[in-house]
């Protein structure tokens, strides 16, 4: 039994912690494996059990591992699904939209769920789409499942009403060529995209629509998407849970004389 001499301070518990980061990324527990039991871990460590309890608590604000009822605590397993935020824009067949192409680039199976509607927007939406007070926007919001039933990601996409009321982009459900196709029939190509990226804690109504552990971060893709002319058309919102997945992009450096 541990004599506990050892003090159950905060930088104690810190300094423990740290230490069980490091041999979780070092592969001696690996993902999907279990850690040790608390008598364990507090005999290896000279500690209290509350110590210990302390500790653990901290791992799963990390995100590093999880509680299972009856079964101890595992670190959590992570098959990332890499986003190409540029993949947008690649030539596909015309019959793959976007998520498809992309579990089919990863060779996973998935599905999405998705709400068409009409709303007022966000003041961010709004300012981003140059909307005038008062002018309502079409929204399709997109769940996207990969594997089971767990959420991976969301993603909104809002354009004007006035764009697309009556169109396909109108549509319930999944288009098979797209939304962009459609509304590059409507006369407003998507050419240009803006990125923005903002790494955050989730929302409480993003932490129910994608059924998030305690501690999970999430990066928030704001993509507003400008016709040939420089308007803006669509302004789309993808919630990325920073456990799920891999934001990659591939820059070109420009031709000589090019800037």
């Amino acid at each position: 039994m541990p004599n506990h001499g050892r003090s159950d301070t905060t930088p104690r518990i810190h300094e423990i912690a740290a230490d069980l980061r490091t041999r979780i990324d070092a592969g001696e527990f690996p993902p999907g494996g279990k850690l040790p039991s608390t008598r364990e871990l507090s005999g290896q460590y000279d500690i209290s059990a509350q110590a210990i309890a302390r500790v653990v608590s901290l791992l799963k604000s990390d995100g590093l591992v999880e509680g299972r009822q009856g079964a101890g605590v595992f670190v959590r397993t992570w098959r990332p699904l890499v986003y190409r935020p540029q993949s947008e824009f690649r030539r596909k067949p015309p019959t793959v939209d976007i998520f498809t192409n992309l579990l089919e680039s990863e060779g996973r199976d998935g599905s999405q769920s998705i709400e068409v509607g009409t709303c007022l927007p966000t003041e961010s939406i709004r300012r981003r789409l140059q909307l005038a007070e008062g002018e309502p926007v079409a929204v399709r919001r997109r769940t996207s499942f990969v594997g089971g039933q767990e959420p991976f990601a969301t993603d909104d996409s809002y354009v004007p009403l006035s764009l697309v009321e009556g169109s396909e982009w109108m549509a319930a459900g999944s288009i098979e060529r797209g939304t962009n196709q459609v509304l590059a029939e409507l006369g407003r190509r998507l050419v240009t995209a803006l990125d923005e990226l903002y790494i955050r804690m989730p929302r409480p109504e993003e932490v129910e629509r994608l059924k998030l552990r305690a501690g999970t971060p999430i990066a928030e893709l704001i993509s507003t998407g400008h016709d040939d002319d420089g308007r803006p058309v669509q302004v789309t919102s993808c919630i990325l849970p920073g456990d799920r997945h891999v934001v990659v992009y591939e820059r070109t450096a420009p031709k000589e004389g090019e800037e």
